[in-house]
């Protein structure tokens, strides 16, 4: 599982302007199953994604084509943690250690 944390590199009229080519490219990525929470940071200079995928490798070949990526916008962290505990609604997602 992974968290990707966004950070805005350009002003906000320019994320903006990105928006909707994000939303879509968000959209994609849910019906694929990679995705399953998102939305903006609190204040807003960025957001946050909970995915999962089969490595690492491929969820940076997924954030390498967001449009908030190819526009320049916004830049990723991506962190990979052993989901061990889970709301019941993940447990699919449950991973055992080792």
């Amino acid at each position: 599982m992974f968290v990707l944390e966004l950070t805005y590199t350009a002003p906000l009229e320019a994320v903006d302007a990105a928006l909707e080519a994000h939303v879509a490219w968000l959209d994609e990525q849910y019906a694929a199953g990679v995705f399953l929470a998102s939305g903006p940071k609190n204040p807003r200079d960025g957001g946050v994604i909970l995915a999962v995928a089969e490595d690492r490798a491929r969820i940076e070949e997924i954030t390498a084509g967001d449009p908030f990526v190819r526009a320049g916008v916004c830049a990723y962290r991506v962190v990979e943690f052993v989901a061990t505990k889970t709301a019941p609604a993940l447990e699919r997602y449950r991973e055992t250690p080792g």
